[in-house]
């Protein structure tokens, strides 16, 4: 009976030595920042889009842009760990995305209406 209990003990230590050491440390390749704001980005120029602010061009030219922030979000998260210096550079390109937004949504280009029906 002692065996069995010291056995079971064991395996319980091992599978959790186990699981443990795949895990990644709390938050180190976890950028939920960068998601919520990828995803509220999204949803303006989806709304330019809806409402006429952006033309057809400027919708792709942005959607391109935070494509590209993705991609360097996929590959900070590449290693397992995304550093302070990748976070900042992701921060950087998601405020300049913002700007481009902000300044495409706002300029005197319109998109064209479609003709509406008689």
């Amino acid at each position: 009976m002692k065996i069995r209990t010291t056995l079971a003990t064991l395996l319980l230590g091992c599978v959790a030595a186990s699981a443990f050491a795949q895990t990644p440390a709390a938050g180190a390749a976890s950028t939920p920042r960068v998601d919520q704001r990828q995803e509220r980005q999204a949803a303006r120029i989806n709304q330019g889009a809806a409402s006429g602010a952006l033309t057809a061009r400027e919708q792709r030219r942005l959607h391109r842009e935070q494509k590209a922030i993705n991609r360097a979000e996929a590959n900070a998260k590449a290693d397992g760990t995304v550093t302070a210096k990748e976070r900042a550079r992701l921060h950087h390109m998601e405020n300049k995305a913002s700007r481009d937004i902000r300044r495409q949504k706002h300029d005197a280009q319109r998109a064209a209406r479609p003709a509406s029906a008689p």
